[in-house]
């Protein structure tokens, strides 16, 4: 059994609720069948759970901390003293740092925790950044080379919020000593390999150029409305939310939420393009090839698909 600490820093609680939405597993899946023990956690601790001491007795020594989550943009504001943030009168910041050198593993949930998110985002008032990363930048609150005591650097477990499921995996997984593979932005790689666009159901449409203008419509929202589906590794589309759907399902453009520079500072609802080109291209296509294939294949749409006959 692993005992894990979830702490909430400039946090709005988005990855709290997708906790408890998690279906498979659940979290109480979890506590009950002993793979973890929830030391701490502002929505599920009850009023006897007394957090200054449970951080003073891991900070002494006397508690073992073995996965540490934190959830919400580190707040260093103002002027670096993180006292926009603070419990207790003693800032978050330095309870995360002291908290992150005892614990076994520290996983960053959501992509405010783990690169800064909306809060450090346009002007970033509050000096807001993540754990590791500053937005797209290495280094955070704690260096680019720190590791914690299993030798692992931040996890990040990105999204806004993250995915129930892959936040309750990652939990499971650690939780378990199974291995877990990082990607470049040091990222579960087993959830943040495929792209949105996998599994999105307006595929078809992306794929024959039929492109809608205004939201509400059955067509695709790539060449148009901001979706940034084709370029963002999630499992939205792969393993729905709540069982069910997804953004891109409900008619919602893909923002890209798990990527570093989220949120992007341009109309989420609109596509950034060069005259009639977008300025973001699908993951791994080149610009040549992909303008020459759309083309072609714009012309050779079928009826059911011009006519915008399938249901998204």
């Amino acid at each position: 059994m692993k005992s894990v600490l979830w702490i909430q820093t400039g946090a709005c609680s988005g990855e709290t609720m997708a906790l408890l939405c998690a279906e498979n597993p659940s979290i109480e899946q979890l506590i009950r069948d002993g793979s973890i023990d929830m030391l701490w956690h502002p929505s599920l601790s009850g009023p006897g759970a007394d957090l200054a001491a449970l951080i003073a007795a891991i900070e002494a020594g006397e508690q073992s901390l073995d996965i540490l989550c934190v959830e919400g943009s580190i707040v260093t504001g103002p002027h670096g003293t993180g006292m926009f943030d603070s419990f207790r009168k003693r800032p978050k910041m330095d309870i995360v740092r002291a908290l992150a050198d005892k614990a076994g593993v520290v996983v960053a949930m959501g992509t405010c925790a783990a690169f800064g998110g909306i809060p450090a985002s346009g002007n970033n008032p509050t000096d807001s950044l993540g754990l590791q990363f500053d937005r797209e930048r290495q280094g955070g609150l704690l260096p680019f080379e720190w590791r914690s005591r299993a030798g692992l650097p931040v996890i990040n477990v990105a999204g806004c919020p993250a995915h129930p499921d892959t936040i309750v995996r990652t939990l499971a997984l650690l939780a378990r000593d199974l291995p877990l593979e990082l990607d470049g932005l040091n990222r579960p790689a087993e959830f943040f390999s495929a792209l949105v666009h996998q599994g999105c159901t307006r595929n078809e449409y992306h794929e024959y150029d039929m492109e809608d203008v205004t939201l509400g419509g059955r067509g695709c929202m790539y060449f148009n409305l901001g979706c940034q589906g084709p370029s963002t590794q999630a499992v939205c589309n792969t393993t729905l939310w709540n069982g069910r759907s997804s953004k891109t399902r409900a008619g919602v453009p893909c923002f890209g939420c798990t990527a570093p520079n989220f949120p992007a500072e341009t109309d989420l609802f609109k596509t950034e393009k060069i005259v009639d080109v977008p300025v973001k291209m699908p993951l791994g296509v080149a610009r040549a090839q992909y303008m020459a294939y759309k083309n072609l294949a714009k012309a050779a749409a079928p009826e059911r698909v011009r006519l915008r006959k399938m249901e998204p």
